[in-house]
């Protein structure tokens, strides 16, 4: 069987036909959609492990993005689908498992905009389209939260009248997909699972997750992607009453405040509004280097409430045996990395500075140490491959119907 993945964003579709041929879901080929509905969207697609620039198209909504996707999926020269999937950050306080898409899900993911009101909208659309396309194909979703469903209640509650939990107001926590993703990728290595392993998903939505033996029990996102540390365009954590004060100083009735704080908090905060600058960390980087404190100022912000979190979890867990970066800043971002590990000498964790800066040059092996071979606390970059997971789950979806 042949799969096509969706991977989608508020601003870009990743997506990936993979054949299920063989043991583990392999990937055939790959592309994504990027910066739709800003006037300079691109579209990308190639066979896996290839490469090829990016083409400028027109794409001014999630429904012309998906369109261009299935124009390519559907290619003479291409295997035929046999199943989509696609994945849904929120699934709201009635789906608890990946699922096969029915008119009751679909009723219950419209119940869950409000929980994700950046992400599950666009989600919808895109599932709505996909099943235009593919009408006799079945549809699945795959839920950025239920990783996360092994979280203590201890964890999920939040301190505030039972009335509103009731309405399923709690801790969800996301990357659920990204996270698995690497667990995963340590079975399938033979990699020793770590007793205490801390995940730190860092990327323009930004998570830091504990999990003992590969279950996770906390997560830096709650109820919202909005939560946790600092990210590209949205807070992290904030006084419950610097909301209040925002709602209070916007003009004009009380739907177009929520609208108006609602979009601050999502577009307009973080990384990007400390810094003045659009939301990417290399250019970020690059002005801080040319002298900009306010771009040095927002780096250190967000570097600090990755630590901050790392520390809890830590102490949370009475001691960490492994730290993973990932995600794209994760991966990729030297300095990022460089600067949450810093001055960590005396705790165990020492970082070995000519591993940061290598290639993996092991293919085959994802899982690349870049702590010194004395460090206590190992500490690894890994991919995320979270369409690799949905493909994994698709298929045993498929196989259980």
């Amino acid at each position: 069987m042949n799969l096509l993945v969706i991977n989608s964003g508020s601003s870009s579709i990743k997506f990936s036909i993979f054949s299920t041929d063989s043991s583990s879901p392999r990937s055939l080929y790959e592309g994504e959609v990027l910066g739709i509905g800003t006037g300079n969207a691109t579209f990308d697609f190639h066979r896996t492990g290839d490469s090829s620039s990016p083409a400028k198209i027109k794409a001014d909504d999630p429904v012309a993005a998906i369109n261009k996707v299935v124009e390519a999926v559907t290619q003479s020269r291409l295997p035929s689908i046999n199943a989509v999937g696609y994945r849904v950050v929120h699934p709201g306080p009635k789906l608890d498992h990946h699922t096969r898409i029915t008119e009751s899900v679909l009723s219950d993911l419209n119940h869950a905009v409000l929980f994700a009101p950046l992400h599950d909208p666009s989600a919808i659309r895109i599932i709505h389209e996909g099943m235009k396309h593919f009408p006799r194909l079945p549809h699945f979703a795959c839920f950025d939260t239920i990783f996360h469903q092994t979280m203590p209640e201890v964890a999920t509650a939040y301190a505030i009248p039972a009335e509103y939990r009731s309405q399923g107001v709690r801790r969800y926590g996301f990357h659920g997909l990204s996270c698995e993703s690497i667990v995963e990728q340590m079975h399938s290595t033979n990699f020793p699972l770590p007793h205490r392993m801390i995940i730190a998903h860092l990327g323009s939505g930004c998570s830091v997750t504990a999990l003992v033996d590969g279950h996770s029990i906390d997560t830096s996102m709650g109820l919202t992607p909005t939560g946790g540390i600092v990210m590209g365009t949205r807070p992290g954590d904030l006084d419950p009453g610097l909301v209040l004060y925002l709602l209070r100083q916007q003009q004009g009735d009380r739907d177009t405040a929520f609208k108006s704080v609602e979009h601050l908090l999502n577009h307009n905060a973080g990384i990007t509004a400390l810094s003045g600058l659009p939301n990417d960390m290399r250019s970020t980087r690059k002005a801080a280097a040319e002298g900009n404190s306010q771009a040095q100022l927002a780096i250190d912000v967000f570097t600090r409430s990755v630590r901050k979190a790392i520390g809890a979890y830590t102490w949370l867990m009475g001691g960490l045996d492994v730290l993973v970066f990932t995600g794209g800043i994760g991966e990729h971002d030297t300095k990022t990395r460089a600067e949450v590990l810093a001055g960590l000498d005396s705790l165990g964790i020492q970082m070995d500075a000519e591993l940061n800066l290598a290639e993996n040059k092991q293919p085959n092996n994802p899982i690349q140490q870049i702590s010194a071979s004395e460090s206590k606390t190992k500490v690894f970059r890994v991919p995320a491959k979270e369409d690799w997971i949905m493909a994994i789950h698709l298929q045993q979806m498929l196989t259980q119907a």
